[in-house]
């Protein structure tokens, strides 16, 4: 699926606004205000005059979403409704920014001063610039306390603006903003910023976002620009790959996507790690998953640092075609592999370094490491295969299979299958037997057996599920940023960190109901288990027709609260739903399942399922537990949460060390996570390198 960050921002692209308060959420997520104490910058069409006090709204309606009733909010703000008049597409954007930015310029070594740009409840991220970490602030007063007490030890300067960059955007009549970028220096690196303004009602300018993020570090650039090494290099010898002669920096645990990706990174800063994967083959965890499966999102948001995927790229990549692709940039890229081998201990140093790391080998052999940084790369759902415990099941006479050990709907041709479970990777098997002989259509006599009469693929549903179609919901989700010709991968990646993560609960109940409407009118003519010819409108209501259980996410958010919680429960349809509503995929869901019989399932209304073959699609243990398992008991009360969003909106430990930077997490210094999909793990392995550096370069003190 598409990265969480990325899903957040699409929905901040696409979403009309959503009232708060003095506020209006907008497009981008930036709001448009009205009030007095502005900065003076931009023109505007007429008069514009605060009309705080008379705003008018639609009423609130009510609409049936996910079988339940739900409160609907309809909003028909408009700026002429809002400031009293229009802003005009041809303001002068450039104008605006720069000035703005030259007060910006100067305000920068005073936190009161740089408040006074900012609307009171604007928001301020940093991503290591003026922190160390990753840092979102909200509302005047605590945006300037944070910049009073960093700005002295950072001490930014050399700040340019990146005028090619600026733009203004007006995509609706009641939505505007100005976003801009600029470049500056602090005391030990290289960064970026962006800011949005928005409009106010005398016609002036503030910014609601502030971001700012590490690019690099003054003096350790990335070995990537020339000169060259330009004599024959035959790629790395035996003692080098094998560390005979030193141990590496960094021990990465796991040499999937993300792991590769933190190799990759670190090599380019002269960062010796040593990667250690379970597998025969770098790109197994993909080529031992089923056949069929793919990546969810379009190549433009999967490019890997250094190595981008050809022009050529199938939009969707499968997975075998992925497999491959990493195996050949492990390679290309001269990463310090070791396949066939596991990390069994991590322990705290007796020695001068961090943290001992033993690896087992292939053949019994056992190598120990002493290390400064050990980096699990172990994956969200890197644990063990999560398998319910059902009563009887040595009684079944059929197979039993979790996700992980299913490969294609060919080795199971002929046989019933139940899947049981209802996201992804659940409609994925079901659509791969669908479409791949099992459950086709069955010729009795003269006449035809629809496949949703006898369905040979029956989905076991244990709880309800936010479902969007790929058809409407990735277009959404994407916008115009990580599209083919859309913006360079590394502006695009800035702006989706330029959004806090706080921000788009309210966008993404719009846009859960943008979508619904989409996905309506899709397939017009189809014939239903009830025999009638009618035209199913509406995808979801499709779903709700055949009982399939559904919701709209938490608080009504859609994908957005689900990803950052759990990363789950939702499902990105590429057309299992649709069989389901036809009937060709059977469902169960209107009772659990009490025991296995001989023959299937028996279920606590006492109904059965006869079936040849369970597959069970129920994911994986906490990825948290993985890590567990390799570090001493003592330690694991100190492992902070990996996945979810802490008090400030950002991941917990997932791009950071794990035990936070309090007191407390000086016990797990060294100790870093880097997981989630593709453009997530590209983002912030970038983050955790540059930290890595810093602490090996004595950059990073830990005390900001």
């Amino acid at each position: 699926m598409c990265s969480t960050a990325v899903l957040y921002l699409q929905i901040l692209f696409r979403s009309k606004g959503v009232s708060k308060s003095r506020q209006l959420w907008g497009f981008q997520g930036c709001p448009v205000y009205t009030g007095d104490d502005l900065l003076r910058g931009g023109s505007h069409c007429g008069d514009i005059s605060s009309t705080a006090n008379g705003l008018s709204k639609q009423a609130d309606t009510t609409d049936k979403v996910c079988g339940r009733e739900q409160r609907k909010i309809r909003t028909s703000w408009h700026l002429t409704s809002w400031l009293g008049s229009t802003v005009c597409s041809n303001v002068d954007a450039q104008a605006v920014a720069k000035a703005w930015f030259v007060l910006f310029v100067e305000a920068m070594s005073d936190a009161t001063a740089v408040i006074d740009l900012l609307v009171d409840d604007g928001f301020w991220r940093d991503m290591l610039t003026l922190t160390w970490d990753f840092r979102t602030y909200e509302g005047g007063d605590a945006i300037r306390q944070f910049l009073a007490n960093q700005l002295p030890k950072f001490g930014p300067s050399a700040f340019t603006l990146c005028e090619d960059l600026t733009e203004f955007y007006m995509p609706y009549e009641d939505l505007a903003w100005i976003q801009a970028f600029f470049n500056f220096d602090t005391i030990v690196g290289h960064a970026s910023g962006i800011f949005r303004l928005v409009p106010l009602a005398d016609g002036s300018w503030k910014a609601h976002t502030v971001y700012t993020g590490l690019e690099g570090l003054r003096g350790f650039p990335e070995k990537i620009e020339f000169p060259r090494n330009h004599g024959v290099n035959c790629g790395p010898g035996t003692r080098e790959q094998e560390f005979v002669d030193e141990d590496p920096t960094v021990v990465v645990i796991g040499g999937g996507h993300s792991g590769l990706i933190l190799a990759a990174r670190l090599k380019m800063l002269g960062v010796n790690a040593l990667v250690v994967e379970r597998n025969d083959r770098i790109g197994d965890n993909w080529r031992k998953r089923y056949t069929s499966l793919f990546l969810h999102e379009p190549f433009w948001c999967d490019h890997l640092p250094y190595f981008p995927f050809p022009p050529s790229w199938p939009v969707f990549t499968p997975g075998l075609k992925f497999a491959d692709w990493l195996d050949s940039y492990a390679r290309s890229l001269d990463l310090n592999v070791w396949t066939s081998a596991r990390a069994v201990a991590v322990e705290p140093s007796a020695t001068g370094r961090r943290w001992t790391v033993k690896v087992a080998r292939e053949g019994g052999e056992e190598r120990r490491f002493e290390v400064n940084h050990v980096v699990f790369a172990t994956g969200l759902f890197g644990g063990a295969p999560r398998v319910p415990t059902i009563p009887h099941q040595d009684t079944f006479n059929g197979q039993l299979l979790h996700s992980s050990q299913y490969r294609t709907a060919a080795d199971h041709s002929g046989k019933k299958v139940t899947v049981v479970g209802s996201g992804p990777s659940a409609h994925g098997i079901s659509l791969d037997c669908v479409n791949h002989g099992v459950g086709q259509a069955i010729m009795i006599g003269p006449r035809i057996v629809f496949p949703h009469l006898l369905p040979e693929v029956t989905m076991v549903q244990r709880g309800s599920v936010y479902v969007v179609s790929a058809k409407n919901g990735i277009p959404k989700f994407l916008g115009g940023l990580y599209v083919e010709g859309g913006h360079p991968i590394d502006i695009a990646d800035r702006i989706t960190l330029s959004f806090p993560n706080k921000f788009g609960e309210l966008l993404h109940q719009r846009m859960t109901s943008d979508i619904a409407e989409l996905d309506k009118c899709s397939h017009p003519h189809r014939l239903l288990p009830t025999y009638q010819l009618i035209i199913t409108r509406d995808l979801l209501e499709g779903l709700r027709k055949v009982g399939f259980k559904l919701n709209s996410g938490e608080d009504d958010a859609g994908a957005l609260g689900l990803v950052w919680s759990r990363a789950g429960g939702f499902c990105i349809d590429f057309g299992a739903s649709q069989k389901i509503v036809d009937g060709k995929i059977g469902l169960k869901n209107d009772s659990n399942i009490a025991r296995f019989t001989p023959a299937g399932l028996l279920f606590e209304d006492g109904s059965t399922l006869d079936t040849d073959i369970v597959v069970f699609a129920t994911g994986y243990t906490n990825a948290r537990d993985t890590l567990l398992e390799l570090l001493p008991i003592h330690l694991h009360d100190s492992v902070q949460p990996i996945w979810g969003l802490d008090k400030e909106g950002e991941l917990n430990s997932a791009g950071r060390e794990l035990g936070g930077r309090g007191p407390e997490g000086k016990k797990l210094s060294g100790l870093w996570t880097v997981m989630g999909n593709v453009s997530l793990s590209r983002i912030y392995s970038k983050f955790i390198a540059l930290q890595i550096k810093a602490y090996e370069e004595g950059v990073f003190d830990g005390k900001c």
